[in-house]
């Protein structure tokens, strides 16, 4: 392998929004998350504070209910065509994010190489949260460094794709080789490359543009 592109999840490949707003609007707690989103990034609450959150909001939850707002959610075009273009290349995707396991794993359908998420108990819930399990921004630093050292890549060989400030810590790191997606002016002032549209195969072309001396062609 020569390349890892690490995707994030919400707000990047789902555009304008997250696993659990989408999974709120469907169990009728969009308010109640979307307050826990707001907490969150007011710095009232961290990562597992959140989960704690949407764990006790979602009690009824099925798996069954959760395919059907992943296949009804905003997803960027573009995700399988990238991830097999990846692959065909004898590079490697992975997804890095903070939300759901349950939910962000079945981007593993898409092509998606690896995907990393915060652990949540069994669906439905009869579990409590395992605090451990529960990913920050600092973490995906850390999951990059454990990914290039498997594989044996230098960090100047991972591409990273990312929207908002819970990617910037990973952002700094990486520095040269970092795309943001529909991203927030804090995001696209310190990434390499800003994409805003629609089609992941936008972005993905910028990020091949950083690492590939032929890179493909942006589509129209």
């Amino acid at each position: 392998m020569s390349v890892l592109h690490v995707f994030d999840m919400d707000g990047t490949l789902l555009r304008g929004s997250s696993a659990s707003l989408q999974i709120g609007r469907a169990t009728g707690t969009v308010e109640q998350v979307a307050a826990l989103e707001a907490a969150f990034v007011a710095g009232r609450i961290d990562t597992v504070g959140f989960a704690e959150g949407v764990h006790r909001l979602w009690r009824g939850l099925t798996l069954d209910l959760v395919a059907r707002v992943y296949a009804g959610s905003p997803w960027l075009t573009g995700i399988r065509e990238v991830c097999a273009d990846i692959r065909r290349r004898g590079e490697r995707s992975a997804v890095i994010t903070m939300s759901p396991d349950f939910f962000a794993r079945l981007l593993l359908e898409e092509g998606v190489d690896e995907v990393v998420a915060s652990r949540f108990p069994s669906v439905p819930f009869v579990s409590p949260v395992d605090p451990a399990g529960i990913l920050t921004p600092a973490d995906k630093v850390r999951i990059v460094e454990e990914l290039c050292a498997r594989h044996g890549l230098p960090l100047s060989r991972c591409v990273a794709y990312g929207d908002s400030i819970s990617d910037g810590p990973l952002f700094a790191h990486l520095g040269a080789t970092t795309v943001a997606v529909n991203a927030d002016a804090t995001l696209a002032a310190v990434a390499a490359r800003a994409y805003a549209g629609e089609d992941l195969l936008g972005a993905y072309a910028l990020g091949r543009s950083l690492i590939d001396p032929t890179p493909l062609t942006p589509p129209p």
